[in-house]
């Protein structure tokens, strides 16, 4: 069976609708041509895999100093901080960061691509699918990549992630060494790797206590679902010892709903949460949760990007850089009154 022929300028012009003077002028950023045209060029240089010289990769037509960001989502203060830690990093080496929502699924991370084709030089694409690692991939052949919190199999990407794992056994560990042993956890998306790194963390640790009584309810990531599905738990009669949130935007939404129902934060019930994002240390009473390093998550994901760009890479070196977390305490799981009641 013979391979595909590579294609040829000749292939793109026709593909394009232009003439080869118009692809060329396209390729080597000169002027005289209107932005649908080197749109519908590069966008046919790019389907086709077409590069000049019989090169494999498909031809980055221009440098833009802009690097694209794939986030699940534009909400939230962990992608704050996140966005915050890239854009510093980005115009400190005079480069710009253009951002766009891709909810984690190929097709939207494909949709999302296509849409800056032309407009960036390289990704970061945050806490993709597993599903949507073979969309990445293709993206990876074109463009220079970065996966962040993409889990602990990443493959041949290049990637940056926090232990997930190791952060929630550590909240875990500490909740029963209060003596706390009804325990709700409240996960995030299933099918999303940070989500399930985080669940896998809490069953584990759970198993090791005969008298732990775990309950898992999903809140989504999200402080509005976060607080319907604990005032329904509430309503239902149930008191848990205490309530960890898989993240601290959860945390909110279970410290509103404690408080609704006419009970006390942490006195009746422990609340903790995952990431420790600015807010945290403010609430009423300050969370307790799970310190994940997010401005250095963008910062060097950001930086790891810029260095293959300015060294004129293809690829972003393949290795998976995992940050440590880190339990932070504060008033929210009780700890200060266990410790007065110990001393007392």
């Amino acid at each position: 069976m013979s391979s595909r022929p590579t294609p040829t300028i000749r292939d793109v012009a026709k593909a394009a609708g232009v003439s080869i003077a118009t692809v060329s002028r396209v390729l080597n950023d000169a002027a005289r041509v209107t932005e649908d045209t080197r749109d519908r060029v590069r966008s046919v240089v790019d389907k086709m895999g077409y590069a000049p010289h019989g090169g494999t990769r498909a031809v980055v037509v221009r440098r833009t100093r802009t690097l694209g960001v794939l986030l699940p989502e534009l909400y939230g203060e962990f992608f704050s901080e996140f966005i915050r830690g890239i854009d510093e990093t980005a115009k400190k080496h005079g480069f710009l960061t253009l951002v766009t929502s891709a909810r984690r699924e190929a097709n939207e991370i494909a949709a999302a691509v296509s849409n800056m084709r032309g407009r960036v030089d390289g990704f970061l694409a945050v806490s993709p699918s597993v599903a949507a690692r073979a969309t990445l991939a293709e993206v990876a052949e074109r463009y220079p990549t970065v996966l962040v919190g993409a889990g602990s199999d990443v493959g041949a990407f290049a990637a940056l992630s926090v232990n997930n794992f190791q952060g929630a056994a550590a909240m875990m560990k500490h909740l029963l060494s209060l003596g706390h042993r009804k325990i709700v956890f409240l996960r995030g998306p299933a099918g999303q790797v940070d989500a399930s790194e985080r669940l896998h963390a809490v069953r584990e640790v759970a198993n090791w206590y005969d008298d732990c009584e775990l309950t898992e309810l999903s809140g989504e990531f999200r402080m509005d679902t976060a607080y319907e599905v604990v005032t329904q738990l509430l309503q239902s009669g149930a008191r848990p010892d205490a309530i960890f949130a898989a993240n601290d935007t959860m945390a909110v939404g279970v410290i509103s709903a404690i408080k609704d129902a006419d009970l006390r934060v942490p006195d009746d019930i422990a609340v903790t949460g995952f990431d420790d994002t600015p807010m945290t240390r403010y609430l009423s009473p300050p969370l307790t949760t799970v310190r994940m390093p997010i401005f250095s998550l963008g910062e060097r994901a950001a930086l790891r990007l810029i260095e293959t760009l300015r060294g004129g890479g293809t690829a972003v070196p393949a290795n998976h850089e995992i940050l440590p977390a880190q339990l932070v305490i504060r008033s929210s799981c009780g700890a200060a009154h266990k410790m007065m009641e110990a001393a007392g």
